[in-house]
């Protein structure tokens, strides 16, 4: 794994590593002091060598694959029982790299609402997408543009709150994934997106496009049935 990759996963963590790179959050590839001195924290606080050395044993805690079945979250029907009432426990999600506004691309997403219940889960995938798509690729696919997370507001053309009202679903440049657009036509419907849905898939989420060809933007934390 190359050093930018371990900077940004140390960033997602909440790690400073000052203000150099792509994102202006330290991810500058250079393992300089300040990565070594977040790496080696890291470490102390994961019961590791303070070794400050992106060994095996470090990369595995930083990084890890899904040791366990990913977690099953509720049916939509059992959202408001299991996440409580809609826009509340909401906590924010750093991310560790910038996303751009899907509505203002000249404005700089760096962290997003999530529901406290999702956050650790989503923040994993988000780290896990910083290490396997670089900024060129992120922005190539359209991983960096966000279309929205916390939203409090019915579906489209029914009564049932969205899973965006909970802020257990999060939106990718939704231009280029409409709605009723299927994989013949959404750019996350392509090849180079398929481990962009692999990652978020083993915490879980459930991806509508690839479950029902649609809506390719979003992901969600609650099953379908």
């Amino acid at each position: 794994m190359d050093v930018a990759a371990i900077q940004r996963a140390l960033i997602a963590r909440g790690y400073d590593l000052g203000t150099g790179g792509p994102s202006g959050r330290g991810d500058d590839g250079d393992a300089g002091p300040r990565t070594e001195a977040a790496l080696k924290a890291f470490q102390l606080a994961a019961g590791l060598p303070a070794s400050g050395r992106a060994d095996a044993a470090a990369l595995a805690a930083l990084i890890p694959a899904p040791a366990r079945p990913a977690a099953v979250w509720p049916l939509q029907a059992d959202c408001l029982r299991v996440y409580g009432a809609v826009g509340q426990h909401q906590t924010a999600l750093v991310l560790p790299f910038p996303m751009r506004l899907a509505w203002d691309k000249a404005s700089t997403v760096r962290n997003i609402s999530v529901h406290e219940t999702v956050h650790d889960s989503a923040a994993r995938a988000f780290a896990r997408i910083a290490a396997a798509y670089d900024e060129a690729a992120r922005a190539r696919i359209g991983l960096d543009v966000f279309g929205g997370s916390l939203n409090v507001r019915k579906m489209r053309g029914g009564t049932a709150y969205s899973m965006h009202s909970w802020g257990i679903a999060i939106d990718f440049d939704p231009e280029r994934n409409q709605l009723a657009w299927g994989r013949d036509r959404a750019r996350l419907a392509q090849p180079d997106a398929a481990e962009f849905w692999r990652i978020w898939e083993a915490e879980g989420w459930v991806s509508l496009g690839r479950a029902r060809n649609m809506d390719w933007m979003h992901v969600q934390a609650a099953r379908l049935a």
